[in-house]
């Protein structure tokens, strides 16, 4: 199982932007074109560890525009993530904090519509995603956050084999106002390999 990567219109060595694609998803550079299939799927969360909820369209076409500022800046990549059997945007996910001169960066703004939580969708999107991080672009670090209290997303970084390196104190406010604090993981190239593996039997057995 080979993602395809196209970096056509990708600099040599850049992280992105380029198109993903896998077993089950396809991840595509996040235009414009997308907005309206975003939108859709937004409508199954309620946003409420997410630091920028995407609760309107005004939302969605200001992610899409403030992803497209810091793509020609190399600071981050955002993605539309479709499924490949129908081709229906159900979620995004983007490499932030970008440093390209230290091969480091981060695997964050992950959501997806709420019908495909527990399936291959999360496990896929992040083997694509940390593939082309450190096979393709040569990584360093890759690391992943999340609120404290989303004890559904720590679950899942922690599946990933990414390790807990502390906590982050008053890292953000939430959309009710209360401050957050966040969980910083990490993966470096010598647990790549092991993570991989414990993706690809993932994957397979939902292929199954």
């Amino acid at each position: 199982m080979a993602p395809v990567h196209n970096s056509e219109d990708s600099p040599a060595l850049a992280l992105g932007p380029c198109t993903l694609e896998g077993r089950f998803v396809r991840l595509e550079p996040l235009r414009r074109k997308h907005a309206k299939g975003m939108f859709e799927a937004t409508k199954s969360l309620d946003w409420q560890w997410f630091l920028s909820p995407l609760r309107t369209k005004e939302a969605v076409n200001r992610r899409i525009a403030e992803g497209l500022r810091a793509e020609r800046r190399d600071e981050a990549y955002a993605f539309a993530v479709k499924l490949r059997k129908d081709g229906r945007i159900i979620g995004s996910t983007s490499y932030l904090n970008v440093v390209s001169k230290h091969k480091r960066s981060e695997i964050g703004s992950t959501w997806y519509s709420q019908e495909m939580w527990g399936t291959v969708v999360n496990p896929e999107c992040k083997y694509l995603l940390l593939k082309h991080a450190f096979e393709d672009w040569g990584a360093v670090r890759v690391q992943l956050v999340t609120d404290t209290n989303n004890t559904h997303s720590q679950r899942a970084i922690l599946k990933l084999g990414a390790k807990l390196e502390g906590r982050m104190r008053n890292h953000g406010l939430r959309p009710d106002g209360s401050i957050r604090d966040a969980l910083l993981y990490s993966i470096v190239p010598r647990e790549w390999p092991e993570a991989k593996r414990i993706l690809e039997v993932r994957i397979t057995k939902f292929g199954d």
